[in-house]
């Protein structure tokens, strides 16, 4: 009689003994499993994070070249109407008409995509960069508005509202390092202003 109560008990004994490793095996599975699904995830994540910065990059980069590229213009056409001295005066003709038109429809177009690619602090300073962009094309164009300004002021406020948008997307690209250093231009290199050129 003793002998089949033996084997009931080693039966029970070898059935834990099997389950305990299931578990176990069923535990690493499952461990496993969800420490190579956060891994997934996270380099899906990193490669986004890497493939939407370079899209903004290219967006912020081309944005402001055109915008630089108006300003220039604008100056030139300052140049000619005597506001500001410079090289290259420009006359408003029909056809330098028709090219700020087209450099203005670009520079708006790029203009949307760093508004669908970019943070709010630089979309925020890339409207007021385009703010006083259209400031120095009222002046270079004569264009009356409520209060005067001259073209120095202008332009002041214009570079510091780049500086601005060029420290914002910086930030958005997570540079977090200043964009440069004040850097005196030494004034035995400035030009003569014409108030001050001898006859």
């Amino acid at each position: 009689m003793e002998e089949p109560f033996d084997y009931v008990i080693g039966a029970s004994m070898s059935l834990s003994g099997q389950i305990l490793p299931l578990v176990g095996v069923a535990l690493g599975a499952v461990g496993s499993f969800l420490v190579s699904s956060l891994n997934d995830r996270a380099q899906w994540r990193r490669e986004q994070s890497v493939r939407w910065d370079g899209r903004r990059l290219d967006a912020y980069g081309e944005y402001i070249h055109a915008v630089k590229e108006l300003a220039g213009r604008y100056q030139r056409i300052a140049a000619g109407r005597g506001l500001v001295a410079g090289p290259a005066p420009l006359e408003l003709t029909a056809e330098v008409l028709a090219e700020l038109g087209a450099a203005e429809a670009r520079r708006s177009a790029l203009g949307e995509t760093c508004e669908l690619l970019g943070d709010t602090d630089t979309n925020t300073a890339s409207k007021t960069l385009n703010h006083c962009l259209w400031r120095l094309e009222h002046l270079a164009r004569g264009v009356p508005t409520e209060v005067e300004q001259s073209w120095e002021q202008a332009y002041l406020e214009f570079r510091d509202a780049q500086r601005r948008y060029l420290e914002c997307a910086r930030a958005s690209l997570g540079v977090t390092s200043p964009v440069n250093r004040d850097v005196a231009w030494p004034s035995a290199w400035r030009p003569v202003s014409r108030s001050s050129r001898t006859e």
